[in-house]
């Protein structure tokens, strides 16, 4: 293998190919020459291919799915226009000069519609497009220079009024020449013709030239939009020849011109792509002298153009070019945030993406594209090894991505990588003076997904990868961490100017290993993607450079736990602060001493013991930012332990041994744990007999009542609710213990007394334990809980234990119950209750699901069925715990939950519920034991299908087939299918059956269902092979033979779906095969003896139906040659 070269400048950018377009263009055949793609454009939601045919497609972006098709009569697309500030309106120019604007309707899940046709330009050529960027209106531009504006009415529900008015179509001007490119910007229109470009006032009809020298050709112009902190205003950028630029103001002024002739003249940087190797050349060219055909405004910073060698990005406002690269033939391009399209001459599209060097390796990594990856590393050394990039492409992420590589095949690329790792340095070495200093003047905290926070404390200094990023603006403190916000996973630069600030100004370092096989998971959803091979040497300077942060830092741990469900809520930005206000809110009296507690005597004074928990707490907190403490769960919950104990011992000070001294009496616990045991093994020996679909309910009751004895045994103990805090404390310190409590419970650690040992505990004695425990604790350190992450590790880790979700519950109505609201919603019936619930509890609140229990109570699953509205603040994991002992209902929510959605997005919104995936199963194995008709009416004894069995209606088989059809691993579908054909649900065992290619089964028990209708119709199930038919004639034969006849659904043979019998295939064969094949088969089969006058007389008529068929199209074929023999010359 080649070795491969290192660029020597330190480039911070590059264009990236992660996936080809070439599938989605032969799916819609614009690959062929007869048809190709012509246009392109492209918005927020759509990607818009305009043919040569007439038709557009447009693209949904998300997952790259084929939404829609508008054909056009009046020739070929030549342009396109999406709006972008309203995805539901699209502009299209045909070959004609027709502009035809489509309105697709979208949000009311209606027909696309044409809304007007212009032919305004009629018999022209139109070379350009441009929306207006605030209302409905469509700016056209032609070959002549003609310049009109087609403004639409703005009013969808005043549409049917207007149809009788027609739409204005302005002309705006007429300029000397073609014009090249249009853009629009805040009531102004910048038009660049072959000679010069004009700046128009569209409000107050005012034009201007800009400059006062000419040109001759293709050159664009566009508009710069201003920062959005910077109160200037727009800029104006306009193509000059020889690699030039004017910088012009928003008034039309030019007030400089950019010379970018000698800085062209480095070599092209590859595009990172999986069709070729990365390959750069060292020699320096001669500088260009180029003509730039159009300009785009990219990202926030950026200019984008091309020409037929390749495509140029530029940073004009500092005179730099971010990159150039070879990109031939590009026709024309489209670009939206980050993501460029590419009109290639053959009509081809590619889809490159503008990202850091470090983000495109991320993004290579997640797709295990190793040799890639490692290619784009060893080119771009300057700029992996500067800090920003250190801190997100790790040494644990390189040796990882080298240890994935083949030792013979990439022996080049593994030295280059190890010299590479080599050239690392720890973060806070003396050996870089600057990182030293920009090290000693962080602090970071850690937030909740894991990420280290760095957060800048200098002021009107720059870093060294901050003057390579694309602006260098600095915030303070307090603005950084009021604009900080989270990227996703696939997260792309942004064009907003929030995003692009916080990223030059916060450093986001995902800190991720890999999980060992035999190592604890941690519960609170840090994935461990890259292990080092030597974990000690890699954590211990991890260690050492947060050791210095942590020096300076001024924030504390943040939340650890992120659940899944989490990530669906919309206003997650302000979770912590609205539970902390919750929490604050809610007050309430000293509760008063538990009488006949005994004073405690030999103990510290309150104050020292309260002092001692401050310190405890401290040393905790600080204890759990080392990363050897923190990612491994083992000492973690030994700091936890040891903190805990410090907790028990100051609340037992203060009189509270009723509701403290579990951690001092292990043999009540014990007593505690056989009782349960015993009660839980009474109740299964006398549901042993009980029909094996009934096992859920069985399951659940089992656990309900379990648990229930386990509350009654330690009523006289515990039933004593801590919601409010039983002395005053610091809000500071209130932090810092909500932190440590909430992180007890996430991670099982719930009394200081019991010890991680390596014995060998019965399994039932240890969920017993840690089910008493968990409520035990609950109700001692409710007060102290952050409540939001509290009731998503309960649905977590206590599912099969409802009364430690029971026991959440009546802690969050103890806390509602001194609210007026409260009492409030004890009077009225639902809808009034409801709206009560509406206006005056926030929906982000923790006690929103304790009001949604009350209803429940009171009103059952009609109350249920109401509470969709409150999603996602209330998910069905919370509905699943709330009526866990009618599984029934939470069908019920379920149903109306997905039927609350358009159609067209109930299988993917269905599909975002099922987290985790074991849902699918158990959710599937609930629908089809509930509401469905009797097992004795729709399976014989022998299991299969009674006839017509599949056409009994089922409660809830609307959801049944979502569930069947979403996208699952074959494993899961064979699940599936064992649920189907054991419960009787033959419509989805048939169709899992055929997806499975088990197509034996499935025509066994069609064969079964006696309904001929299954294998007619576009929708029918029809043999495909010689072997199959013959399968199903065997079938159809032992069923005739049967001596027993089959009663239909109703009980009379006469009645019902059209049976499957020998003529009836027989039939179905000769229209599949043709009369001849289908006769030989029937023969072969022996079965043409039973065949009636019926079979005979339509295999005549098909006989003759292909005799005249066959006749038509020799005729057809005969006059079309005659046709081109008399066109030839």
């Amino acid at each position: 293998m080649t070795f491969v070269p290192v660029i020597p400048e330190s480039y911070s950018h590059v264009l990236a190919e992660f996936e080809s377009l070439d599938p989605l263009l032969s799916a819609l055949r614009l690959d062929s020459s007869r048809l190709k793609c012509t246009s392109i454009a492209v918005s927020r939601k759509w990607l818009a291919l305009g043919s040569s045919g007439g038709g557009l497609n447009l693209i949904q972006k998300e997952g790259w799915k084929h939404r829609l098709f508008l054909s056009h009569r009046e020739g070929a697309i030549s342009q396109v226009a999406c709006c972008l500030h309203d995805d539901d309106y699209v502009a299209v120019a045909t070959s004609q000069g027709l502009v035809v604007v489509w309105e697709l309707n979208q949000e009311r899940r209606g027909k696309p519609e044409r809304i007007y046709v212009s032919s305004e330009h009629k018999g022209r050529k139109v070379t350009a497009l441009c929306w207006d960027t605030a209302v409905l209106r469509v700016f056209v531009g032609d070959h002549v220079g003609k310049v009109s504006a087609i403004k639409l009415n703005t009013s969808k529900q005043a549409k049917a009024s207007a149809a009788f008015v027609m739409f204005p179509v302005q002309t705006i001007t007429t300029v000397d020449s073609c014009v090249v490119q249009l853009d629009y910007l805040d009531g102004r229109l910048l038009i660049s013709s072959l000679t010069r470009s004009f700046l128009c006032d569209t409000e107050r009809e005012k034009f201007w030239k800009i400059g006062n020298k000419e040109r001759d050709g293709e050159y664009g112009a566009c508009f710069f939009p201003a920062r959005c902190s910077g109160g200037q205003q727009p800029l104006i950028f306009c193509a000059r020849p020889g690699s030039r630029m004017w910088e012009v103001n928003f008034d039309g002024e030019v007030i400089s011109t950019h010379q970018f002739k000698k800085l062209l003249s480095l070599p092209p940087l590859p595009v990172i792509t999986p069709r070729s190797e990365p390959q750069y050349d060292h020699t320096i060219g001669c500088s260009q002298s180029l003509s730039f055909p159009k300009l785009l405004h990219l990202s926030e910073h950026c200019v984008l153009t091309w020409t037929e060698k390749g495509i140029y990005i530029f940073i004009p406002q500092n005179v730099q070019v971010l990159l150039w690269s070879e990109v031939k033939d590009i026709q024309d391009m489209a670009v939206c945030k980050n993501e460029l399209f590419c009109l290639h001459l053959n009509g081809k599209v590619s889809h490159l993406s503008l990202l850091s060097v470090e983000r495109c390796v991320e993004r290579l990594l997640r797709r295990s594209q190793w040799d890639l990856a490692a290619r784009t590393c060893c080119l771009f050394q300057n700029s992996i090894i500067a800090s920003k990039a250190r801190k997100t492409l790790t040494v644990d992420k390189l040796e990882h991505l080298k240890s994935q590589l083949d030792l013979e095949t990439c022996s080049d690329l593994i030295s280059q990588l190890d010299e590479l790792i080599l050239k690392f340095e720890p973060l806070d070495s003396a050996c870089s003076s600057r990182r030293s200093s920009i090290s000693s003047h962080e602090s970071f905290s850690i937030l909740d997904s894991g990420i280290y926070r760095i957060i800048s404390s200098r002021r009107g200094s720059q870093s060294d990868e901050d003057s390579c990023s694309l602006h260098s603006q600095t915030f303070s403190e307090d603005e950084r961490l009021k604009e900080f916000t989270l990227h996703q996973e696939e997260d792309q630069p942004d064009q907003s100017c929030t995003s692009q600030e916080n990223e030059d100004n916060v450093s986001h370092v995902p800190v991720t290993f890999e999980t060992d096989k035999n190592e604890t998971f941690l519960p609170f959803g840090i994935p461990l993607s890259f292990r080092s091979p030597s974990p000690l040497m890699s954590l211990q300077a991890v260690k050492e450079s947060v050791s210095s942060f942590v020096r300076k830092t001024t924030e504390k741990i943040g939340t650890l736990h992120a659940s899944p469900e989490l990530k669906m809520r919309s206003d997650t930005r302000d979770d912590d602060q609205s539970c902390e206000e919750e929490m604050s809110l809610v007050t309430c009296p000293q509760e008063e001493d538990i009488e006949g507690g005994k004073e405690i005597t030999g103990e510290p004074p309150e104050g020292d013991r309260f002092q001692e928990l401050k310190v405890a707490t401290a040393e905790a907190m600080t204890k759990m930012l080392d990363p050897l403490v923190l990612f491994e769960p083992k000492s973690l919950r030994m700091v936890l332990q040891e903190w805990l104990s410090q907790l028990e011992k100051t609340f037992a000070m203060k009189n509270f041994a009723g509701i403290s001294d579990t951690g001092n009496s292990p043999m009540k616990l014990n007593q505690d744990v056989l009782l349960l045991n015993e009660s839980k093994k009474g109740i299964l020996d006398e549901d042993n007999e009980k029909e094996k679909r009934d096992s859920l309910d069985n399951k659940e009751t089992v656990d309900q009542t379990a648990c229930e004895s386990v509350i009654s045994l330690r009523k006289p103990l515990d039933d004593l609710f801590q919601v409010c805090s039983p002395c005053t404390i610091a809000s500071s310190l209130q932090k810092d213990l909500a932190e440590l409590t909430t992180l007890c419970l996430e991670l099982n650690v719930l009394n200081s007394a019991i010890k991680n040992t390596g014995e060998r505990v019965d399994h039932t004695l240890q969920q017993c334990s840690s089910e008493i425990l968990a409520c035990q604790f609950l109700k001692k350190y409710f007060f102290l809980l952050d409540l939001k992450r509290a009731k998503e590790s309960i649905k977590l880790s206590y599912t099969n234990n409802p009364c430690v979700w029971d026991t959440f519950i009546e802690g969050l109505k103890e806390m509602a119950s001194s609210t007026s609201i409260y009492m409030e919603m004890e009077e009225g019936d639902l809808p009034a209750r409801l709206k009560l619930l509406d206006d005056s509890v926030p929906f982000d609140s923790p006690l929103l699901i304790a009001y949604a229990t009350r209803l429940y109570e009171k009103f059952g699953e009609s109350a249920l069925r109401s509470l969709i509205r409150f999603y996602p603040y209330i998910l069905p994991s919370d509905i699943m715990q709330l009526c866990h002992q009618n599984p029934a209902q939470f069908l019920a929510y379920l149903d109306s939950l997905v039927k609350s959605r358009p159609e067209d997005q109930r299988s993917y919104f269905l599909e975002s519920l099922l987290q985790p995936e074991s849902l699918r199963l158990d959710w599937l194995l609930l629908a089809v034991s509930h509401d469905a008709p009797p097992s004795t009416s729709i399976m014989d004894d022998e299991g299969y299908p009674r006839p017509h069995s599949h056409l009994f209606s089922w409660g809830y088989s609307q959801l049944i087939l979502q569930l069947i059809k979403l996208p699952a691993d074959f494993t899961t579908k064979e699940k599936m299918t064992d649920i189907c054909r054991s419960c009787g649900f033959w419509p989805g065992y048939l169709t899992l059956c055929l997806e499975l290619e088990r197509r034996r089964e499935a025509f066994t028990n069609i064969v079964y269902l006696d309904d001929m209708s299954l294998m007619e119709g576009d929708n029918g199930w029809i043999p495909e092979t010689v072997e199959e038919w013959k399968l199903l004639l065997h079938l159809v034969q032992k069923k005739s033979s049967s001596p027993v006849p089959q009663e239909s659904l109703n009980g009379n043979l006469n009645d019902g779906p059209s049976p499957i019998n020998t003529e009836n295939v027989a039939l179905l064969l000769a229209k599949a095969m043709g009369p001849d094949p289908a006769w030989s088969l029937l023969q072969e089969c022996g079965l043409a003896l039973e065949l009636s006058e019926k079979f005979t007389r339509t295999c005549d008529i098909l006989r003759i139906a292909e005799k005249r068929q066959r006749a038509l199209i020799q005729s057809m074929l005969e006059k079309c040659d005659r046709f081109l023999w008399s066109q030839q010359p």
